[in-house]
């Protein structure tokens, strides 16, 4: 078996944490009408990642038991944080794990391409996170200004 299996893995966890993450931190700033409608549509956007890989899934298995321990896996964001700044830091942890989903599927991609699975290289959720990562950018650099200059 080809050791993507363990990259599938990584992507189908990676990516139902970060719709999760983005589903708590949306719930938990309802009156940030941009945060909560947009975290929720990012949040689907994962969804819809994780079924297109379903296929991938199927054929290559997902395979998280190592031998060596897992460094690095983010639990998620589990509650959220309050006022301005707790939202500004809300987003940084939702940017932490959308990259760690870009580069695994930066791996995956690779993989795919020397097994030339064909159907897997086609997908567009590398593109997508890309779009998730950017929003994330473009409203962290709208919340600092108020959340750090102006005096809580």
């Amino acid at each position: 078996m080809p050791h993507l299996s363990t990259y599938v893995a990584l992507a189908d966890h990676s990516e139902q944490t970060l719709a999760d993450s983005f589903r708590t931190i949306g719930n938990g700033h309802p009156d940030v009408h941009d945060v909560f409608h947009m975290c929720h549509t990012l949040a689907k956007m994962s969804d819809g990642h994780r079924e297109r890989l379903r296929a991938a899934v199927d054929r290559y298995g997902e395979d998280d038991n190592l031998d060596e321990p897992e460094r690095l896996r983010a639990p998620g964001v589990a509650e959220v944080r309050g006022g301005e700044i707790g939202l500004l830091r809300d987003l940084q942890d939702l940017h932490l794990l959308a990259t760690l989903v870009k580069s695994t599927w930066m791996v995956v991609n690779q993989g795919a391409q020397g097994l030339r699975d064909r159907e897997l290289i086609a997908q567009d959720s590398m593109a997508e996170t890309e779009r998730q990562l950017t929003w994330l950018e473009t409203r962290m650099k709208a919340e600092p200004p108020q959340a750090l200059i102006v005096a809580p």
